[in-house]
C-alpha cells in the first residue's frame, strides 16, 4: 500500500513532499470547479434555447390561428349584439392587443429570470472560499525530534498500536474477509 504520492504509508514524507502534495491537490481541486462552472453554463444555455425555441414554435402557431381567431371572435361579438361588422373586428383587435402585452410581460418575467443564472457565480464564488481559506492556512509545527539526553519512553500507555505496526510492516490495518 502507498500513499499518493508513491511514498510507502508508514514512511515520513518531507516537506517538500507535503507541499508537492497539497499542489497537486489544490490543481486538480481548481480544474474540478472550472469543469463544474463549464458544466452548470452549458446547461443554463440548453435551458435557454429550448426555452426560446418553445416560445418560437408557440408564436408560429398562434400567428397561424391569429386570423380564425379574430373572426370568429368579431362575428361572434356581432351576432351576440347585433353591433356593426367593422366595430366587432375593431373589438377583436383590441383583445389581440392585450393578450400580446400579457404575453410579452410574461417572457419578460422569464427573461430576467435566465439572466440571474446562478449557476457559475456560485462555482466563482466557491473557488474564492477556497482560495480564501488556503491563503490563511499555516502549517502544523513539526514535533521536536527525540534526542539521545531525553528519558526512554516505557509503559502501557506507550506502545504502539498493533494496527500502526501492522501498516508500517507492509501489512493493512483491516482484516482481511
Amino acid at each position: 500500500m502507498s500513499a499518493p504520492d508513491g511514498s510507502p504509508v508508514g514512511a515520513e514524507r518531507s516537506i517538500g513532499q507535503l507541499f508537492a502534495s497539497a499542489t497537486t491537490d489544490m490543481s486538480a481541486l481548481v480544474h474540478d470547479e472550472i469543469a463544474l462552472a463549464k458544466a452548470q453554463l452549458k446547461q443554463d444555455v440548453k435551458r435557454g434555447v429550448l426555452s426560446g425555441g418553445a416560445f418560437g414554435v408557440a408564436a408560429v402557431v398562434l400567428l397561424f390561428s391569429l386570423p380564425m381567431l379574430n373572426f370568429a371572435l368579431a362575428y361572434g361579438i356581432r351576432t351576440w349584439s347585433g353591433w356593426n361588422l367593422a366595430l366587432c373586428f375593431l373589438l377583436s383587435f383590441a383583445a389581440n392587443v392585450l393578450v400580446a402585452v400579457a404575453l410579452a410581460l410574461i417572457g419578460l418575467a422569464f427573461a430576467k429570470k435566465a439572466k440571474k443564472g446562478k449557476g457559475p457565480q456560485k462555482v466563482a464564488a466557491s473557488v474564492k472560499e477556497t482560495a480564501g481559506v488556503l491563503q490563511n492556512a499555516k502549517p502544523h509545527p513539526r514535533p521536536e525530534p527525540v534526542t539521545d539526553d531525553r528519558p526512554a519512553l516505557t509503559g502501557a500507555g506507550d506502545r504502539v498500536p498493533a494496527a500502526i505496526e501492522a501498516a508500517g510492516a507492509g501489512g493493512t490495518a483491516r482484516g482481511s474477509s
